[in-house]
């Protein structure tokens, strides 16, 4: 059993609680966060990550000719695919009607990788910070999938929160002093 502490900091005239909102403070039990009293605002998020492929996947991705078709495109795809399906594949993450997913997937020569990127937008009472990692994740391992018959050694790395708006903690960007 989990005997949780709750403290209390603020920052920039703001209250924050580093209590983890999907464990219960008295019994240390998972639950669903109760959304249903929050406010519907405008919300997006932006993740990033990269799939560093070697030279000689790098080198068929980018001429086209990786056996089982066009990686960027099926990459980016699977992607939005995956933003949609978010709630089915993390428990408590709650169902969004998303209102766009936006990906890029950039060949990057220099290092023999491919950077992806996604946007995830709602409007709705919880965030889609979620719903942008999947999409990334998902992408970055359909570009693994596509190309492991080429090379072994494909790394996935990097997937991070980039941003968020919307919602009652406000914006948030990597890097920044906030949050």
């Amino acid at each position: 059993m989990f005997k949780l502490t709750k403290q209390v900091y603020r920052h920039g005239g703001r209250r924050f609680s580093s209590q983890l909102t999907h464990v219960d403070a008295s019994s240390g039990k998972i639950k669903m966060v109760d959304v249903s009293a929050k406010s519907e605002t405008i919300r997006t998020a932006t993740a990033s990550g990269r799939v560093a492929l070697g030279q000689s996947a790098f080198d068929l991705v980018a001429k086209n000719q990786i056996q089982k078709g066009d990686v960027l495109t099926t990459a980016k795809l699977a992607g939005i695919m995956a933003a949609k399906k978010t709630s089915e594949l993390i428990p408590l993450c709650h169902g969004l009607n998303l209102s766009s997913v936006d990906i890029s997937l950039e060949l990057n020569a220099d290092d023999a990788s491919v950077s992806i990127r996604a946007t995830a937008r709602t409007k709705d009472v919880t965030g889609v910070e979620m719903e942008a990692l999947t999409a990334v994740s998902v992408a970055a391992l359909t570009v693994y999938d596509m190309c492991k018959a080429v090379s072994k050694s494909i790394e996935i790395q990097d997937i991070v929160l980039e941003a968020k708006t919307g919602g009652k903690s406000g914006d948030y960007t990597r890097g920044s002093s906030q949050h």
